[in-house]
């Protein structure tokens, strides 16, 4: 018998992320910093992990769920390192360019990047659970976790300044805002 299990299936709740914090972090982290930590992991551990390591770190949470983001140094460094760089160049440059995208469909990708088949690479990121959420049933319509979304957008602005005119303008014939 086979049993797949899914991202809903993996994602912490409100008590199992109270319960890691309480056993995995030195400060107490108020309601409120930890709903909004939940949020922004999206209950992904591995997230919320990098969540505790830079509490541990840093001494206090005042800032540190807002200031928890993909952009974090340790997130950033594990996801472009545990994440981005395995895969194919071309990969990389389609979650760069599709980043500045708040939703992702085929043919929008398509234009955002010039590129064709742009369900299909949806599809294949969705096999390979790369950080993309279905929007919909019929998988037409995606999202990338955020985390993911702001260490990609950070790094293509980083990478490639000079196109990020041209992606925003692709964008905006689209009828994408």
């Amino acid at each position: 018998m086979l049993h797949e299990i899914r991202r809903s299936e993996l994602c912490f709740t409100a008590d199992e992320t109270a319960l890691f914090f309480q056993r995995n972090s030195t400060y107490m982290v108020a309601n409120a910093d930890m709903a909004r930590l939940l949020e922004r992991t999206e209950g992904w551990i591995a997230g919320l992990q990098l969540a505790a390591l830079v509490l541990n770190a840093q001494g206090t949470e005042a800032t540190m769920s807002s200031a928890f983001q993909g952009t974090h140094r340790y997130v950033a460094d594990y996801l472009i390192q545990e994440v981005l760089n395995r895969l194919p160049e071309s990969v990389q440059l389609f979650l760069q360019q599709t980043s500045l995208l708040e939703r992702l469909q085929g043919r929008l990708c398509e234009a955002v990047t010039g590129q064709s088949a742009g369900q299909n690479m949806l599809e294949w990121l969705e096999r390979t659970n790369l950080f993309l959420i279905p929007l919909d049933e019929t998988r037409q319509w995606y999202r990338y976790h955020h985390l993911f979304r702001d260490m990609l957008r950070q790094l293509f602005a980083q990478k490639a300044p000079e196109d990020l005119a041209e992606i925003h303008h692709r964008r905006m014939t689209t009828g994408e805002s």
